[in-house]
């Protein structure tokens, strides 16, 4: 498939987009106008770039309000739309998207529409220019694909054609099977964006919310599989309009773009696989299959000082196995569950997640499915006689491990048969339950589209949390068997002088384990002194009026500092312990198949570790 790109989608200049799509690896830009305009570089300048880039000048756009107006009107929308004829010449670009008109004072009449896209055509034949029509969702008279489709077949002119456009069909809820009643040769152009259903006026949700595909709710693997069918096999490019992308990196924006598209592409081969159609004019490209994760093996803590965090695991029943041999790491273990903290270069480092490893069937497939969905590698010096790992790199820098196996774990010595502190307690049949990421604002819809993509973990509806400092949202990623459990938060990030030591200052992330008797393991953490997040009384007084629970077992929350839940299907026992650096430990009972994490309580959660830090 031949990958775009809008320049709209990056920030920076326009050399600066250029060269970015290129590393990135797309076949071709779409140069949207006003980063041509405000360039120092001339159009020949732009056309030099692009071809030593290796980068193909797919599409001009866009030419607005053209058509449904009054004759003098149209005769000086000619005028100009010849200037950017010849202006397109100079760049080597022979495709031009026009918009329908969103004026108020254009004219309700398909007859007059067609006359004149008619007319645009025949000017653009003499300059070797194609124009690619498409319905804006809120164009006055014309927001639906299918009529735009009608206006270009009225109007019969080989150099006019439509573009489809994902957001503009799918924000206004227009069917998609239409398009398959589209001559391929007649799509001149494809443009993809996904977004978040939201309830706004869908210029707005546009302008500002457009996400890159598998990073929103849009059903684009669909689409494009109807797209396929018609036979087009020309360029899919991304038009992504979102206030955030425009204020990061380049590169990395870029990076996480391509992402997408290869994303769509394969998901899109697998739905057309599924059905058993044949390969399609525009070839899809499939990666390694690889089934999603079986579970947690790991989590990684690193610290230049681990002292406060060896002992809030040996408090929580943690039993240290051992020092590695060559490197200056230590393994901590309860029952399933292993905790890795790393002193490898963590100079001035406090506490803070650093490594997940997860257990997959193929862990060389499964890397090799990551770097070609453009995850930076992470090497793992090893000696002769150590397990080679394979690593990459998650956005907000968590290096992902893919483990076939826990051979590693030897790597690590014998261990200890109890904590370091003497108590006598039985390992109980722990495992980490799931991980609590803490994400940058600017890279949360990335990090959602890395874990879909490259381990299969799928995304859940996000929810907003209640915390001192305002709403938290919070995106579980999960399989389906929910064998693992990732959720990404993101929180707002105050700098204020007056919340100075709040959660976001600090990014607080957190290590979820699952027991089988939560109330007997709580009381054996309480009694090796484990510092617990301390739950206000009002909590338990609103707990007594939910869920009419028993006394006693109301009592022994109060006394434990427990947090509870109930479903339709079970309930559930937690507790939380306090921060180390920027890492807890939360401690977890599902009982009869509860699904959820708690979230009804998660601000109180939120609140205590407000206090907690405050009083610090």
């Amino acid at each position: 498939m031949r990958t775009g790109i809008a320049t709209v989608c990056l920030s920076g200049t326009l050399e600066e987009k250029l060269r970015a799509a290129a590393k990135a690896g797309f076949g071709g830009v779409e140069i949207f106008e006003t980063d041509l305009v405000t360039s120092s570089l001339s159009p020949e300048d732009v056309r030099r770039l692009a071809a030593d880039l290796g980068l193909g000048l797919d599409l001009y756009q866009p030419f607005r309000d053209f058509d449904s107006v009054p004759d003098e009107l149209y005769r000086a929308n000619l005028r100009r739309a010849e200037a950017k004829f010849r202006l397109m010449g100079r760049l080597g670009i022979d495709t031009i998207l026009v918009c329908s008109n969103v004026g108020t004072a254009s004219i309700d009449d398909d007859a007059l529409r067609t006359e004149q896209l008619h007319g645009l055509a025949e000017l653009a034949a003499g300059h070797g220019v194609k124009v690619a029509y498409e319905a804006l969702a809120w164009g006055t008279y014309v927001n639906d694909y299918e009529h735009a489709w009608r206006l270009v077949a009225d109007a019969d002119h080989p150099n006019l054609g439509t573009c489809l456009d994902t957001f503009h069909i799918l924000s206004r809820g227009w069917d998609t099977e239409p398009i398959e009643k589209i001559p391929g040769e007649k799509i001149f152009f494809v443009q993809v964006a996904d977004a978040p259903k939201l309830s706004l006026d869908v210029l707005s949700w546009s302008r500002h919310y457009r996400v890159f595909p598998g990073e929103g709710q849009f059903d684009l693997p669909k689409f494009l599989g109807h797209v396929a069918r018609t036979g087009y096999d020309g360029p899919v490019s991304l038009e992504v309009f979102n206030d955030t992308f425009r204020q990061a990196d380049v590169e990395r924006t870029a990076v996480d773009a391509m992402r997408s598209l290869i994303w769509l592409e394969e998901r899109t081969a697998q739905l057309a696989g599924a059905a058993g159609e044949e390969r399609f004019a525009m070839p899809l490209r499939t990666l390694p299959r690889v089934a999603p994760p079986t579970g947690l093996n790991f989590a990684e803590v690193k610290a230049e000082d681990p002292a406060a965090l060896e002992r809030l695991l040996a408090q929580l029943g943690f039993s240290p196995r051992g020092e590695h041999r060559t490197k200056p790491v230590a393994l901590w273990t309860l029952g399933d569950a292993r905790i890795v903290l790393n002193r490898q270069g963590a100079a001035g480092v406090a506490p803070g997640i650093s490594a997940l490893g997860f257990d997959v069937e193929n862990s060389v497939a499964a890397a090799a499915r990551a770097v070609q969905l453009r995850a930076i590698p992470v090497p793992r010096p090893s000696q002769a006689d150590e397990e080679i790992l394979q690593a990459v790199k998650a956005p907000d820098g968590t290096e992902v491990f893919l483990c076939q196996d826990t051979a590693w774990v030897e790597e690590f010595g014998p261990g200890e048969a109890s904590p370091p502190d003497g108590a006598s307690v039985p390992s109980p049949a722990a495992r980490i339950d799931h991980i609590n990421l803490g994400q940058p604002w600017q890279h949360f819809d990335e990090a959602v589209l890395f874990y879909s993509s490259v381990l299969a973990l799928t995304p859940e509806a996000s929810q907003d949390v209640s915390s001192p400092a305002g709403l938290v949202r919070s995106q579980v990623m999960q399989t389906r068997d929910r064998s693992v459990r990732l959720a990404l938060n993101l929180a707002p990030w105050v700098q204020s002088d007056s919340v100075r030591g709040t959660l976001q200052d600090t990014f607080l992330e957190h290590i979820a384990v699952e027991v089988p008797d939560l109330t007997v393991y709580a009381a054996a953490c309480r009694g090796r002194g484990l510092p617990f997040l301390a739950i206000p009384e009002n909590y338990y007084e609103d707990l007594e009026a939910r869920f009419a629970l028993d006394p006693r077992l109301l009592a022994r929350l109060r006394e434990l500092d427990l947090l509870y839940d109930r479903d339709d299907k079970g309930e559930f026992l937690h507790f939380y312990t306090a921060a180390v650096g920027s890492v807890f430990f939360e401690v977890v009972q599902r009982i009869d198949g509860y699904d959820g994490f708690g979230a009804p309580n998660a601000p109180v959660r939120h609140a205590a570790q407000f206090a907690a830090q405050q009083a610090r």
